[in-house]
Formats: C-alpha cells, structure tokens, sequence
C-alpha cells in the first residue's frame, strides 16, 4: 500500500491551531492505522502548484498513489473506505455513516462556520444564531437516543460531526449535555488525541 500524504499549511497564527482540517484526516488515519506523513506547504505565499492541487488555496488536500483529493469530506471519505473502523461494509450501515457524514458537512458546518466567523469578527450576527441553535438542538435530540451516530459504533460519521461541533462553544448556546458529553466522548479517544498533538506540534516548529 502507497504511504498517504496529507498536505497542510507550514504554519497558522495560534487561535486555529488544533483546528485546521488536516486534523480530520490525521484522526483518520490514526484510528484505521493507516501509514501517513505530512507535508507543510507555506501559509503566506501560495504558489500555482498549490492552486493545482487544491482550487481554493485551502488546505488540507491528500495524495494516496496516483489519487489526489481535496476537501477534507472527500478525503475522509477516501480514507473511510481503506478500513472497517471508519465505514462499516454492509450496505444499510453503509449509508447510514455516509449520510450523517454528509449532514455534518452540509447541515451543521454550513451554519457553524460562518456563525463562528462572525463572532471573531465582532460582525452582526443577522439572525444566524437562531439558525445555528436550532441544528444544535436537533442533533441534541438525535444524541438523548444514542451514543453514535451510525451502526451502533464509532464511524467516521462521529469522526466529523465530532470536529464540526468542537468549534462551536455548545454550552454557550443552552444547556445540551447529550452533545456535551458525545464531544468529551470522542476527543477522549487515543486517535483524537495524538492527532491533536501532532498539529499542535507540526505547527509549533514554525514558531
């Protein structure tokens, strides 16, 4: 099997750091076992190869032999279906983990960031708040009734619904325990953990 390559920034001012999206594919990676190295690409000056490689400028994007991915969901996804500790193979729980997987992205992302962007910021929040409250409250729902999100176990599902909602400060937004503690949950997880460390310390290096 190729050595997969994740791609990300050199380095990041402090305040993102333990939250770039490199981490999602690093959580992967460390939780299927899969070999992986990193490689830093400069923060500031960003060359056409980086615009070849990923459209936006953005990081992170991943290389697997020939395959070139970007967009953190694609590349869970790729990563996901190397290993039945992310995506289970019969099919119902299959699409189980792949439509969460798509709501946490579409549904919970979509609201979180640009509520988040708007508060460092200090811009007029327009409303987004309720919006963004009311996700969380559905997804505090769905978790009152189960410890995963999909199959009754870990999947990559939780993976990425686990590090959309770390961004958002849940308990400043009512009381939702459910949530709370599927959050404590996951980033108590070995794999979490020493993905975590490593980007703290790959960003570290540049200081």
């Amino acid at each position: 099997m190729d050595e997969l390559t994740i791609y990300t920034l050199n380095n990041v001012p402090e305040m993102p750091r333990g939250f770039v999206r490199d981490l999602r594919l690093r959580w992967a990676c460390e939780e299927a076992k899969l070999r992986y190295r990193v490689e830093g690409i400069p923060f500031d000056a960003k060359s056409p190869q980086h615009f070849e490689k990923q459209p936006f400028g953005q990081v992170p994007w991943l290389v697997d032999g020939d395959i070139t991915i970007f967009e953190s969901g694609a590349a869970l996804i790729h990563l996901a279906r190397k290993s039945e500790q992310l995506l289970p193979s019969d099919p119902v729980s299959e699409a189980e983990a792949l439509q969460w997987t798509i709501s946490a992205l579409n549904s919970v992302e979509m609201v979180s960031v640009p509520w988040w962007f708007l508060e460092v910021t200090g811009s007029k929040e327009n409303g987004l708040r309720d919006w963004f409250e009311s996700r969380l409250s559905h997804i505090e729902t769905v978790l009152n009734n189960r410890e995963w999100l999909a199959a009754d176990r870990f999947t990559v599902a939780d993976l990425i619904m686990c590090d959309v909602l770390r961004i958002t400060k849940v308990r400043s937004h009512g009381d939702r325990p459910a949530t709370e503690a599927y959050i404590e949950r996951l980033t108590a997880r070995p794999a979490f953990k020493k993905a975590h460390a490593d980007q703290l310390a790959h960003f570290a290096k540049a200081d």
